[in-house]
């Protein structure tokens, strides 16, 4: 680490420290105050049995705004009436809260300490899970502590790898997010009932020579189910199991859900699994996490972000469904850990419009045109023409007039009606240049580059020049814009409904919603 980004970290650790100090000390007299209104002052608060804690990474105000508005400009057949329309099962709870998100380290932080504050209301550092400053000290998480105070059952779902930051939040304890194999070894070690979503990684270790994580999984008494069949034959007779995605995509995460195929299991289903087997007298808790949500805005892919956070919000919808069933014992969370990408609904270009609908013209996400058709490309030193014409027809995004050269390109322009009369999603010359000079930039790429300039960057982030700059362009025209390819500061939303729900009003630290988790089971 260079001494410069040391000094920095050591006086934002210094800042945040005093901070911290008294935070802790409001943090801890408010969980006090808590458990004292949940136990006298409001004696019809019960101990919720079965807690649902559903975690949108990287999902923020902006992420949640944007579905919803998205949804009702489709419902009012693009005309984008303005409506109070609430789309969202998680908008129509009873309870919203908010909650800031720094970390030990920024203002912008990352997964892995917001999630431990989350899990556990401690504050750590950026990349570092459920262990203090020194990382000397672990944190024993809400979840760990459920299972062995209360003999709660335990899921863990996620969109991404298993051993990712979020999940691994609820059962690891590393110093880095980057020990994959180390926090596998922990999340076989945890005893918890019901893993399900995307793969682990490394599953033999950083360098390949490790006990196979799967295999050390089924010695330790877990069924391990990689299809969809076997995942069908789950039961709560089959005992601990980890269930994998069948159909694993970019970075063995599950696929996104505008890229799923019939028949393929979303988010939902694990859910809706994990509620068959984790049911029980006693009580369960399931932390879900949306973690494609944060993958897409990092790529700033508007279109992906919308469809994951709706697939989230479905998923939520099987929460609900066992709640009304259960209402007097069941409580609801949805939150995030972090923004990201810096989302935000109004483009400088667009003045005050919003064109939303737009962005239903997209077919694909950035990852699945990346590995479908952008390594195609390269291999076969594809032309513009023909790129081109893969664009309108996946993205809906036209050349200018004069410019779609090649039969299909036309035949695609007079398939998208809707844009050819408003004009909407045919690029301006300025647009189409930007196209085409993300086009060169990535057909001379080898793979091989270490590093960019800052006008690359700015461009382009880490992702594909010409994928990145589609989004950004139908983005753009959607009338929303993103302006960062990592975290944000901003605050991120609390709903909840059922038993306990009122605790969790207000405006308050992330590390909050461990303590009033903990302070309305009543554990330790």
């Amino acid at each position: 680490m260079k001494a410069k980004k040391i000094s920095a970290w050591l006086l934002t650790a210094a800042i945040l420290g005093s901070m911290a100090g008294s935070q802790t000390i409001l943090a801890a007299d408010t969980t006090e105050e808590t458990a004292v209104e949940a136990t006298t002052e409001d004696s019809a608060v019960k101990t919720p049995k079965y807690i649902f804690l559903f975690i949108g990474d990287g999902m923020s105000y902006p992420q949640i705004q944007t579905t919803n508005y998205y949804l009702s400009a489709l419902a009012d057949d693009g005309d984008e009436i303005l409506t109070s329309q609430s789309n969202l099962n998680m908008m129509n709870f009873p309870v919203a809260g908010s909650a800031q998100t720094y970390d030990s380290t920024s203002f912008c932080p990352d997964s892995a300490s917001t999630a431990t504050s989350i899990a556990t209301g401690h504050k750590t550092y950026s990349g570092t899970i459920n262990m203090d400053e020194k990382m000397e000290t672990p944190y024993e998480t809400i979840a760990e502590k459920l299972k062995k105070q209360l003999g709660y059952k335990v899921g863990i779902l996620s969109s991404v790898n298993l051993n990712h930051a979020t999940p691994a939040a609820f059962y690891a304890h590393q110093a880095s997010r980057n020990s994959y194999y180390e926090i596998g070894e922990e999340l076989i070690a945890s005893e918890f009932d019901y893993f399900a979503g995307g793969g682990l990684k490394q599953t033999t270790g950083a360098e390949g020579d490790q006990t196979d994580l799967y295999e050390l999984a089924k010695e330790a008494g877990y069924t391990v189910a990689m299809t969809k069949a076997d995942a069908e034959a789950v039961t709560p007779e089959t005992g601990k199991t980890i269930i994998i995605d069948e159909t694993l995509a970019d970075s063995d995460s599950m696929s996104y859900a505008m890229d799923l195929e019939e028949g393929e299991w979303g988010l939902a289903d694990y859910v809706e699994k994990g509620i068959e087997v984790l049911n029980n007298d006693t009580g369960f808790f399931m932390m879900v996490e949306g973690g494609k949500i944060d993958w897409a805005c990092h790529a700033n892919d508007a279109a992906a972000t919308i469809t994951d956070t709706l697939a989230m919000d479905d998923a939520v919808g099987k929460a609900v469904e066992f709640y009304n069933e259960h209402p007097d014992d069941t409580l609801i969370l949805v939150t995030g850990d972090h923004e990201t990408g810096g989302l935000t609904i109004g483009f400088a270009g667009t003045d005050y419009d919003t064109f939303l609908t737009n962005l239903s013209n997209q077919k694909i996400s950035y990852a699945k045109f990346d590995s479908d058709y952008v390594t195609g490309y390269k291999e076969n030193k594809t032309d513009f023409d023909t790129v081109m014409a893969d664009v309108t027809e996946l993205f809906g995004l036209q050349a200018p007039e004069g410019e779609a050269e090649t039969t299909e390109q036309k035949d695609n322009a007079d398939s998208h009606p809707e844009s050819e009369d408003t004009g909407s999603l045919v690029m301006t010359q300025y647009e189409y240049d930007k196209l085409k000079a993300a086009y060169e930039e990535t057909m001379s790429r080898t793979g091989e580059e270490e590093e960019f300039g800052q006008e690359e960057y700015l461009l382009y982030g880490s992702y594909e020049p010409l994928t990145v700059t589609i989004s950004h362009i139908l983005n753009n025209k959607s009338g929303i814009d993103f302006s960062s390819y990592a975290h944000t500061g901003l605050p991120v939303e609390v709903f909840a409904m059922g038993a306990g729900q009122e605790q969790f009003e207000g405006y308050y630290d992330n590390t909050d919603i461990y303590n009033k988790m903990a302070a309305l089971t009543g554990v330790n």
